[in-house]
């Protein structure tokens, strides 16, 4: 052994540990704290809105029912999502329901020219009513959480299309409803190019699923918390 080679040995450790720590610690806490306040205070479609600065969040089961009206069976895609959720998100707990009736979270799969009218009729409750959006959700939320859910996915407008509405309003379903375009790493961004469930965005939905974050907060309320919920949030991940 040559006399470097401790040195170079011990170099390569320590860049090695660099490495770790990076990967462990992607986002720093006020990348955290700006994308928590940027999608969980505020709402993209404000007419909907229960008081929308402040938190939204189901403190019950979440209990989904799948209507898959498509073409194409989208079934199986939305059921391995919709089962990753209570891994990955802390504090939520989710099932599927064994109907429409007691479910709190319907997510239909639709064609596009199935789109307006199953907004109108599933969603509104109004045939008369605007449609926005290329897909969309709606939450019904009051002081004690949000009490039902409903999602509009289009399936036959491709995958890239299909993959990112999935994952975008089934998570603002869960509460974080507003986008930004400044949220680079994340899906609840119009601008970004994400189809799936980011490391940010999974941070994101356990800093608001944890358990000292409660539906009515505003932001003020979260102010002193956040820093440590993030920090946990993150580690946990990790």
């Amino acid at each position: 052994m040559s006399r470097n080679a401790p040195f170079i040995l011990g170099l390569l450790l320590f860049l090695a540990g660099a490495s770790v720590r990076s990967e462990a610690q992607p986002f720093t806490t006020d990348e955290l704290l700006d994308g928590f306040k940027k999608t969980v205070f505020g709402l993209e479609y404000r007419t909907w809105s229960w008081r929308p600065y402040l938190v939204k969040k189901f403190t019950v089961p979440v209990r989904f029912y799948v209507h898959n009206l498509a073409r194409k069976n989208r079934g199986p895609t939305v059921t391995r999502f919709v089962d990753s959720l209570s891994r990955k998100i802390a504090g939520l707990e989710s099932e599927f329901a064994g109907s429409a009736e007691t479910a709190n979270f319907q997510i239909f799969v639709v064609d596009r020219h199935q789109y307006a009218d199953v907004v109108r009729k599933q969603i509104y409750k109004d045939e008369k009513a605007k449609v926005p959006g290329r897909c969309l959700v709606r939450v019904v939320s009051g002081k004690r959480g949000i009490k039902r859910s409903a999602a509009v996915i289009v399936s036959d407008e491709g995958e890239f299309l299909f993959q990112r509405c999935l994952v975008e309003e089934v998570l603002q379903g869960l509460g974080p409803m507003n986008d930004d375009a400044s949220l680079t790493h994340s899906v609840f961004n119009d601008t970004s190019r994400h189809s799936r469930f980011t490391i940010f965005d999974q941070i994101i939905l356990n800093m608001l699923y944890d358990r000292r974050i409660k539906p009515g907060m505003s932001a003020e309320d979260t102010e002193t918390l956040l820093p440590f919920i993030a920090r946990d949030a993150q580690r946990a991940l990790n």
